[in-house]
């Protein structure tokens, strides 16, 4: 049989529909009192999806008739399965329990630490494996990007990422989709390398080939002067001997544009958001400088890790600094879509068709290589959702 996380699901009664860069949420402070002190302001519909007790989740995706699909990486938690549907309030291994395991005699064939999942709404789950548990050096032939037919539940497509692709620090970490382009698509693809110096990889969803584009720019690299500041602490790799590094997460959120035309994306060890034209990623004749010199620097949007798009163009961003979502007005300026405290560490997040942002809330800044070897998290971790009005970018031509 296969063994299920147990998690808790249920629906808010009521939710209230919002227009992102129309108006900004009510903020309705509490009335003054004698006996109690001016406190922080928390504010926005956020609704509980479902809690995790067991491995720690980063990534969520939604398909068009409401199944919900979760990951859990290989970092060092017990992780039976690294992919899951929520069914019936709990998790079950996706498509199977026996994908789930890593054939150390064929990298290639099952999961071996999954780090995202993204539906692309023509009636497909992808999934991507980054082959680097506890982010090691992937294994060579291992880290791929998994197609799976929601209609069968059965694995259609195995795409195994080329070795000149891959570097002995590559972590291949979140995925969008464009299946407008080529015979069967392509992929864009972060590189996410905890070394600091990060990249985006575009794949070929026909042939399979794929290139590096950016490797090393400052666009998606660890910002060097970056310190974040996380539940009122700095945030830095704490070692039991006492010794400290800065956090260098590279390249990590992603989010694409309705058209196709526009590629964000983010390093997570900075508060920067970045674009590009999709059209010269793709283009091989366009060199690295010239690349480099379309990238837009959009300015500060807070410390994310993940990123999404609706199919209103509207871009939405984690703040795990602020413990917000964020979203992106149409005049370039910044609004909270939520600030609540149990948004803890926001990590990937997803627009269902229904309407709603959903996103993992994983307090990953409380993992023990943070804290001298003391784990601080405390169970359950949880899904969130908050509506939005609007449905998913479009990946493919209506």
């Amino acid at each position: 049989m296969s063994r299920a996380f147990p998690i808790t699901l249920f629906s808010a009664a009521m939710a209230l529909a919002m227009q992102p860069g129309v108006a900004a949420p009510p903020r309705n402070l509490p009335p003054a009192t004698t006996n109690a002190l001016p406190s922080e302001h928390y504010f926005g519909q956020l609704e509980q999806v479902a809690t995790f007790r067991e491995a720690m989740p980063t990534g969520v995706t939604v398909s068009d008739d409401g199944r919900i699909f979760v990951n859990y990486p290989r970092w060092g938690d017990d992780v039976p399965y690294t992919v899951a549907e929520i069914r019936d309030g709990k998790a079950y291994p996706y498509p199977n329990a026996a994908i789930n395991k890593p054939d150390p005699r064929d990298p290639a064939k099952g999961f071996i630490s999954v780090q995202s999942v993204v539906v692309d709404h023509q009636g497909n789950l992808w999934v991507l494996d980054t082959a680097a548990p506890k982010f090691q050096s992937p294994q060579p032939g291992g880290a791929k990007l998994v197609r799976i037919d929601l209609a069968t539940n059965k694995v259609t497509r195995t795409l195994v990422f080329p070795a000149e692709v891959m570097g002995p620090q590559t972590y291949v970490n979140d995925m969008r989709f464009d299946f407008r382009q080529g015979k069967a698509g392509v992929a864009y693809v972060t590189d996410s390398s905890p070394s600091g110096t990060g990249g985006i990889i575009v794949m070929d969803l026909d042939s399979g080939t794929a290139i590096r584009r950016l490797t090393g720019d400052h666009s998606t690299s660890a910002d060097p002067q970056f310190l974040p500041v996380v539940e009122g602490a700095s945030l830095r790799t704490r070692n039991p001997d006492g010794s400290t590094a800065p956090l260098k997460i590279a390249s990590d959120g992603i989010a694409i544009s309705p058209d196709g035309e526009t590629l964000y994306y983010s390093p997570l060890s900075s508060r920067h958001l970045y674009s590009v034209p999709t059209r010269m990623l793709r283009d091989t004749a366009v060199s690295e400088a010239q690349l480099s010199a379309a990238v837009k620097d959009l300015g500060e949007k807070g410390a994310s890790d993940g990123l999404e798009s609706d199919a209103n163009g509207v871009v939405y961003a984690g703040d795990y600094e602020r413990n917000a979502i964020r979203y992106l007005k149409p005049g370039g300026e910044w609004e909270s879509l939520v600030h609540d405290p149990r948004i803890l560490w926001p990590d990937t997040l997803s627009v269902g068709k229904d309407g709603y942002l959903y996103f993992t809330a994983n307090q990953l800044h409380r993992q023990a290589q943070f804290h001298g070897g003391k784990d601080l998290r405390q169970k359950p971790y949880s899904l969130f959702r908050i509506r939005i009005g609007a449905g998913p970018a479009p990946t493919a031509a209506r």
